[in-house]
């Protein structure tokens, strides 16, 4: 019997797949006075705790080619789902990984999933192979299926700080120290070219919470799969939960924690919900 794997980097805020093979390859956070692994032994709420009093430079670090090979294991068809190539060289790292293990084992085959995307968005996208593999489909199928869904899967987030992205060099320290002062809540989505797109900014939760709904419903959402996953701010992101609960009956709606990468870029408070447009 074949042995079929799911792999992902860490950015999908997953760690293991009940019933399915899968293993999780960890981004790493570097600032100049520690390096935090996202793997399961990440204590993601002192990692965030040290970032908000850190005020130096910070980056990220994608797993390299001999990580994803570790993770690949000896599986007969692997279906590997990365960060966004625009803020990550994960995909680039999976490419090669492909490369090294099909000229090892000629026999076996490897997808490339370059998400666009990250955190809920690349929840969805995985729960969505799990359900192609448990239905035995060929992995050619798989393949075509899972670049089909993707056409109709987004990210929101919303943010309440930009400290780390500007640390990182994403946005302005001047931009992110205005947010900060003046309780502004910057919502924006992954785009097409699966870059960070800002899309309006709020003051107050009652109008980030009105305008996340708001904005769902321009990007496509009509009562699919909802995914959230929140920096440490659960009673918002169930506020978020409720209000669509209230106006699309029946929905399946499922919050979590994120872990350290969606945590890093999501900063303490912040919201990334994956949505299925379909």
């Amino acid at each position: 019997m074949k042995k079929v794997k799911i792999v992902a980097d860490s950015s999908a805020d997953t760690l293991f797949l009940e019933g399915e093979l899968f293993d999780s390859a960890p981004l790493k956070i570097i600032t100049t006075e520690k390096v935090y692994t996202d793997d399961n032994e990440l204590d993601v709420r002192e990692m965030v705790d040290d970032l908000q009093q850190y005020s130096g430079k910070s980056s990220t670090s994608c797993p390299n080619t001999e990580d994803y090979l570790r993770c690949f294991g000896d599986a007969d068809e692997i279906f590997c789902i990365t960060i966004t190539a625009a803020l990550s060289g994960s995909y680039n790292s999976a490419c090669l990984a492909k490369r090294q293990y099909e000229e090892m084992c000629p026999d076996r085959k490897v997808y490339v999933i370059n998400s666009l995307s990250t955190g809920p968005e690349m929840r969805l996208i995985i729960e969505r192979l799990q359900d192609l593999i448990q239905a035995e489909k060929e992995f050619d199928d798989i393949c075509r299926e899972i670049d089909k869904y993707m056409k109709n899967t987004g990210l929101l987030f919303m943010l309440q700080s930009m400290k780390n992205l500007a640390n990182n060099g994403r946005v302005s320290h001047i931009a992110a120290k205005m947010a900060g002062v003046l309780g502004i809540r910057a919502l924006g989505k992954a785009s097409d070219r699966g870059d960070l797109e800002m899309l309006e900014k709020c003051r107050g939760e009652k109008k980030a919470l009105d305008s996340i709904i708001e904005q769902l419903k321009k990007l496509g959402y009509k009562g699919g799969k909802v995914r959230i996953a929140h920096c440490f701010n659960e009673e918002f992101a169930n506020k978020v939960l409720d209000n669509l609960k209230a106006e699309f009956n029946q929905i399946d709606v499922k919050v979590y924690n994120c872990r350290g990468l969606c945590s890093f870029y999501a900063e303490l408070g912040g919201l990334l919900i994956g949505f299925e447009k379909i």
